[in-house]
């Protein structure tokens, strides 16, 4: 081997062990570090092991039911609302001719703005008085919402500003699927009389199947782990703990009670359960196949 070749090997290697020192740094050593802290407690500057203790207690927590409660919650509607509604407009977006460009550039907007400014405008449209949503109501002569201020409506609400917020990204991979599905297909399903809705039954949703399994796990992973937009839209917890969530419950052990065992406990357990469904969804998945 030339002395070029050592050089352009070493080089590769010293890239690549780089990659990994960070990863495992940054990554795989938190996840570790939590796992042996959630059988853990400190106190007084003392460590001391305490095995199943911090999961017993977080049991007793009526708090870590409704977190969890919570976040199912979020994560349904979220399905609801973020994974339909992107796949909708990707369709409509896919059938028009004239400023479709535009119109992408305009859906993905909301990607492109800080999350915090995004969070902050929405919470001033669903303010009571002077919000934009009730004027918009008070305007149709409609009853007007409390939105945020409610227990009953606050949860959706929150879902409604995520929707906003992150629709862009994925209506996008959507329209790039359904721009690879051959014309051919709707021409023979056109010829054989299917309508628009059959059409996207029968031709759109198998074909872009592959697409639309990966986002629905992503979503899932991403949704339970909700976290700024009922920080910053109801401070985390919302009226009478409606938006507290199963990781705004985690920052409030770690930081406001200063229980960082319970709050790895509760982060272990969250990691066990994304990978059960995530196990479980890859089974189904390849079943189906």
């Amino acid at each position: 081997m030339t002395a070029r070749r050592v050089r352009e090997q070493l080089t590769a290697h010293g890239f690549l062990f780089g990659a990994l020192l960070c990863f495992g740094v940054f990554t795989w050593y938190p996840m570790v570090r939590e796992v042996v802290m959630s059988f853990q407690r400190t106190r007084r500057g003392r460590t001391t092991w305490v095995g199943l203790d911090n999961i017993d207690q977080l049991l007793q927590d009526p708090a870590f039911w409704q977190a969890w409660r919570n976040t199912l919650l979020f994560t349904l509607l979220a399905l609801v609302f973020g994974f339909a509604v992107p796949f909708f407009v990707a369709v409509l977006l896919n059938e028009l001719r004239h400023a479709r460009s535009y119109l992408r550039i305009l859906v993905y907007l909301p990607v492109m703005m800080p999350p915090v400014a995004s969070v902050l405008l929405f919470k001033y449209f669903y303010d009571p008085e002077f919000g934009l949503f009730n004027a918009v109501l008070r305007a149709l002569h409609l009853p007007t919402s409390a939105w945020l201020n409610s227990p009953d409506t606050a949860m959706v609400s929150v879902v409604i500003a995520s929707t906003w917020m992150n629709m862009g990204g994925a209506t996008l991979i959507y329209l790039a699927a359904l721009q690879g599905i051959p014309g051919e297909l709707y021409e023979a399903a056109e010829l054989d009389g299917a309508g628009l809705w059959r059409r996207l039954w029968h031709v759109t949703v198998p074909q872009t199947r592959l697409i639309l399994s990966l986002l629905l796990l992503l979503q899932v992973v991403a949704t339970m782990q909700v976290f700024v937009e009922p920080f910053l839209l109801t401070g985390g917890n919302g009226p009478q703990g409606s938006t507290t969530t199963v990781v705004h419950l985690v920052y409030q052990y770690a930081f406001n009670f200063n229980n960082y065992g319970a709050a790895s406990a509760l982060g272990l357990i969250m990691l066990l359960v994304l990978a059960g469904f995530s196990a479980l969804y890859v089974r189904l998945s390849r079943q189906a196949d």
